[in-house]
């Protein structure tokens, strides 16, 4: 139990007066690190430059990722009008899977067999399971949008109040995928919410699981599809994958699966896809 202390009715305003200056300053504070608008944007972004070099990212490159970003009002409305869906695993399935997918699939795998073998000898993580997240995330590259500038769009998306967190992160890594060579920033487009390359890395899993497969010494996962299905396999590998194991619901290799992407009916789709692609139903 706290104690009891009397306060004057003086004291309380002298409090009032404390705590309304308190909020302000933190409000402030706030303020000068998100907007909700265009208007603070360049300010917040020489701001930023600042902050990435704290974070030893070298001046040139902060420098170079970032030369004439600009606000992106769309990337905001796409942010902003973002609805869940909510469809049965049979519907989502019948919408995202069918026999031209599978046959397309099944071509790619024989087309890369040495590659997918070469993969799953290294990390243990069948071809027809990162074949189904590859044709699922793009159709296998057919969809992998470069629409919009990954750093503009992360920029943006780092600058709004929303969810500054997570994407100032993700800038950060963006310009560290510039800094050591992997893609420049032309180089770097694709999704509006930062989406990079054929299976759809954010930046940070980037930095943290993309592999140089073909050994030209970068790591592109737009173009180099045997850097493309090595880091989707390093990704899985990284979360756990049990090499030789079922993925099927309920299987360890599933809970895998589910730190790909959340939803449970895309977990289903991929292990589905993953066994019609491996000759199974």
């Amino acid at each position: 139990m706290l104690p009891y202390f009397s306060i004057s009715a003086t004291s309380l305003r002298s409090a009032a007066a404390i705590a309304l200056l308190l909020i302000a300053n933190s409000t402030q504070g706030i303020a000068a690190e998100c907007g909700n608008g265009p208007g603070g944007f360049g300010s917040w972004l020489q701001n930023f430059k600042q902050r990435a070099i704290a974070q030893g990212i070298r001046p040139a490159t902060v420098s170079r990722a970032l030369s004439g970003v600009t606000y992106d009002p769309k990337v905001i409305r796409l942010d902003h009008s973002q609805h869940s869906f909510k469809l049965s695993f049979q519907r989502f399935y019948a919408l995202r899977v069918n026999g031209a997918l599978i046959n397309r699939g099944r071509a790619l795998m024989r087309r890369y067999s040495a590659t997918l073998d070469r993969i799953e000898k290294r990390y243990g993580v069948p071809g027809a399971v990162i074949v189904a997240i590859w044709g699922l995330e793009t159709h296998y590259g057919a969809d992998a949008t470069a629409r919009y500038s990954i750093l503009r769009s992360l920029a943006t998306l780092a600058y709004d109040c929303r969810r500054s967190e997570f994407f100032t992160g993700q800038l950060l890594d963006a310009i560290r995928i510039v800094g050591r060579g992997d893609l420049s920033p032309q180089q770097l487009r694709g999704g509006w919410a930062g989406e990079i390359g054929q299976t759809q890395f954010l930046p940070t899993p980037y930095i943290r699981y993309a592999v140089d497969f073909d050994g030209d010494g970068r790591r592109d996962l737009i173009h180099s599809v045997p850097d493309i299905l090595a880091s989707t396999a390093n990704f899985l590998a990284s979360h756990g994958w049990q090499r030789g194991g079922s993925w099927q619901p309920g299987s360890a290799n599933y809970g895998v699966i589910a730190q790909w992407n959340k939803a449970t009916v895309y977990q289903r789709t991929i292990a589905k896809m993953a066994s019609q692609l491996a000759g199974g139903r």
